[in-house]
């Protein structure tokens, strides 16, 4: 097959799975056009389209950290400044239209919109990757009204619609549009299964000067993403172990002088770096604000044999379930007495380290979730 897969920026979480998308099925041997604004032959093999924007100003659905102030939020765009944005988007797709079988649009906004009006002229399928961040706006009273319009029309007549979880299904997506459930493909993200690996955690303890236990948080220092209630957490495990946080944010200062003796703050480390301390970590925790649409840091975690401890909510009872960890009640004790629980039973976090790996492999496989994605566009050509 040709494929279009169109991102609304560079991207993160959603980008990341893009880029994974896009690496299996090139091995796979599909024709890939890789679209977003600043695309610099970023992936070699693929068919790299630079979106060109009439403005320096960067369509984003959430803030990007490497768009520095040049950004606006679409969800907050009148219908004027979108209609503006929609034709950079519709003629980079046009430019490649008739050489694509199928096209996948990520995001419930103006790219969505870009990629049902191009797939119509052009009489072609195509299906969009819905994530819960780009819909939550909506649920939260944003969206200019003709905007949303739009980008209902192109929801709801999609081919097909994929999310990574039931919940982000049952409670982001399906409350907005009227979409029968058979045509959802429900695709997790995947995880590098080499790189996250038991073992894969060589020369990380002396690097960053760690003890044997520690319990590890991965994920931006702000409010939304919870660091506050780990460190809080950690009054409960303390003696039993450090905790380690990696990433930065403006909570730092603050986060810091309040978790004193009981952990560090490793701030942005390498990817490389990421996947050993997440290995060599006795647990993964995480406790943030609002509930996760999926959460890729417990699959990576699996994938390492890593156990987790983290809030329960949202999509995240779909990767971590009671062999693999503990979900918990959504408050700082209650997180840190589990961690203090599993950190006094070796035996059963040795139990759970080997289901963890076991469930990764049978679930998070980037090769298998491809293809299946690979079977279900098929039906629509």
């Amino acid at each position: 097959m040709n494929i279009a897969i169109l991102l609304l920026n560079k991207g993160r979480g959603s980008g990341e799975v893009a880029r994974e998308h896009v690496r299996h099925l090139l091995k796979m041997g599909h024709k890939v056009y890789f679209l977003f604004p600043g695309n610099d032959n970023e992936i070699t093999e693929a068919h790299n389209i630079n979106i060109s924007l009439h403005s320096s100003i960067i369509p984003v659905h959430e803030y990007l950290p490497s768009a520095g102030e040049k950004q606006h939020q679409v969800a907050r765009m009148s219908h004027e400044e979108m209609m503006m944005y929609l034709p950079d988007y519709e003629n980079a797709l046009d430019s490649i239209a008739n050489d694509v079988d199928i096209f996948i649009g990520h995001h419930a906004n103006l790219s969505a919109v870009a990629v049902h009006n191009v797939a119509n002229r052009h009489n072609k399928p195509y299906v969009l990757f819905v994530h819960g961040t780009g819909i939550e706006p909506r649920q939260e009273g944003l969206w200019d009204d003709e905007n949303w319009k739009m980008i209902s029309n192109a929801v709801v007549k999609a081919n097909g619609i994929i999310v990574t979880t039931d919940y982000v299904r049952d409670v982001l997506v399906n409350p907005l549009f009227d979409i029968p459930d058979n045509r959802f493909l429900v695709l997790p993200c995947g995880v590098n299964l080499v790189d996250f690996k038991p073992g894969n955690s060589q020369g990380v303890f002396e690097k960053y000067d760690l003890p044997e236990t520690y319990v590890i948080c991965p994920g931006a220092l702000t409010l939304s993403k919870g660091p506050q209630n780990v460190v809080a957490a950690s009054s409960e495990y303390s003696e039993y172990a450090t905790t380690v946080f990696i990433g930065a944010g403006e909570l730092q200062n603050e986060l810091d002088e309040k978790l004193g003796d009981n952990g560090k703050f490793l701030g942005f480390v390498s990817s490389e770096d990421k996947a050993k301390l997440i290995v060599g970590a006795t647990l993964l925790v995480a406790a943030p604000e609002k509930k996760e649409h999926f959460g890729i840091i417990y699959a990576e975690a699996l994938a390492g044999g890593t156990p987790c401890v983290a809030y329960d909510g949202g999509g995240v009872g779909s990767i971590v379930t009671p062999t693999e960890g503990i979900l918990t009640d959504r408050n700082p004790k209650a997180l840190g007495e589990k961690i203090n629980y599993l950190l006094q039973n070796n035996g059963l976090r040795r139990q759970m380290s080997v289901s963890c790996r076991d469930r990764a492999e049978k679930l998070f496989n980037y090769d298998e979730l491809v293809q299946e994605l690979v079977d279900w566009m098929k039906g629509f050509l």
